[in-house]
């Protein structure tokens, strides 16, 4: 009798785990992502100011290229999502590459900005199908800031020292000539929503 109600416990526990993800997980965790996002954001900020404070542009360059994914590999391990930034126009394409789902929503972030829309409050988070399993996927537009153009904006913005740098630092750069309020990237968070598989 009691190897028959546990057999029912176990098997009412895996049919609860195989059901699809609900709404409320969904918003539960596009919360969490949200967090996290803010988390990398503000560090990253944080650090960008302190470096151009203390060594200016050409300082802040090593930031972006150092800090930043570093920052995004500590928060990803600590909290179990994968974290990156990526851009249609990646300064490096080795880390900042988009993948099918990500350029798609980095294109209707492009679109939704040109139309209007305020570029810092473009948020998606859904559910995707991947060869590996299903994920919650979350990303973030990243809006082109006065201050970013000092890096990113045209050749008129970005100094001949700081050009040099990003031709040193960057040989394949493709993340210039942007103007204030156009998306520059985004933040891209995923987890596996049945690690087991």
């Amino acid at each position: 009798m009691q190897r028959s109600i546990m057999v029912l416990l176990l098997a009412g526990l895996l049919t609860m785990q195989a059901l699809p993800v609900q709404a409320a997980d969904k918003k539960a965790m596009a919360r969490e992502a949200k967090e996290v996002t803010r988390e990398l954001l503000q560090e990253l900020s944080g650090a960008l100011k302190k470096a151009l404070a203390e060594s200016g542009p050409d300082g802040a360059i090593t930031v972006c290229r150092d800090t930043a994914p570093e920052l995004a590999n500590v928060l990803s391990l600590r909290t179990g999502w994968k974290i990156g930034r990526v851009s249609l126009k990646p300064r490096n394409p080795m880390i900042g590459q988009p993948d099918a789902w990500e350029q798609t929503i980095l294109q209707e972030f492009d679109e939704a900005a040109t139309g209007g829309a305020d570029a810092g409050k473009l948020v998606v988070s859904e559910v995707v199908s991947e060869p590996a399993g299903d994920y919650f996927r979350f990303m973030k537009a990243l809006p082109v800031k006065p201050l970013c153009l000092t890096c990113h904006g045209s050749e008129q913005h970005i100094s001949d020292s700081v050009q040099q740098t990003l031709a040193r630092e960057y040989p394949h750069d493709k993340a210039t000539g942007y103007y204030a309020g156009q998306i520059r990237g985004a933040v891209t968070i995923k987890r596996k929503l049945d690690p087991t598989n």
